[in-house]
């Protein structure tokens, strides 16, 4: 399971922040509870979400899900190559982020997990 000391985390979603604007994407220890994705609705462009909505959906063989946002914002570039080719995620998750978005509360960042207490949690929570 990999968990970049540089990112900060939610339950299923990682971030990488710089200045006023965050990149998202799709945590190793969520995809490999997934599997294999073979479909993504990826967010908008100029969409502006708020922490605890639905930012992107995925679906593997067996499995289909939303991925709620870790963060509130406008959401400014899409990684819409994941649109063609969303098994991306599953060979680099922290390469092929889904989203960035410019953030109108950064203070929800400190709401993350760091790579330690993300560790902690997919070990009590994932097995």
């Amino acid at each position: 399971m990999l968990l970049p000391k540089d990112l900060k985390y939610s339950e299923y979603v990682w971030a990488k922040a710089s200045r006023d604007t965050v990149t998202l994407g799709i945590t190793d220890y969520a995809l490999k509870q997934t599997k294999e994705i073979v479909f993504i609705d990826l967010p908008k462009k100029g969409k502006t979400i708020k922490k605890g909505d639905t930012f992107v959906s995925l679906e593997s063989v067996k499995w289909s899900g939303h991925v709620q946002s870790p963060v509130s914002g406008f959401v400014s570039e899409v990684n819409d190559s994941l649109f063609d080719a969303p098994e991306k995620l599953n060979k680099d998750p922290y390469v092929s982020w889904v989203c960035k978005i410019k953030l109108s509360n950064p203070s929800e960042l400190t709401a993350m997990m760091d790579s330690a207490k993300a560790s902690k949690w997919v070990k009590e929570n994932l097995g």
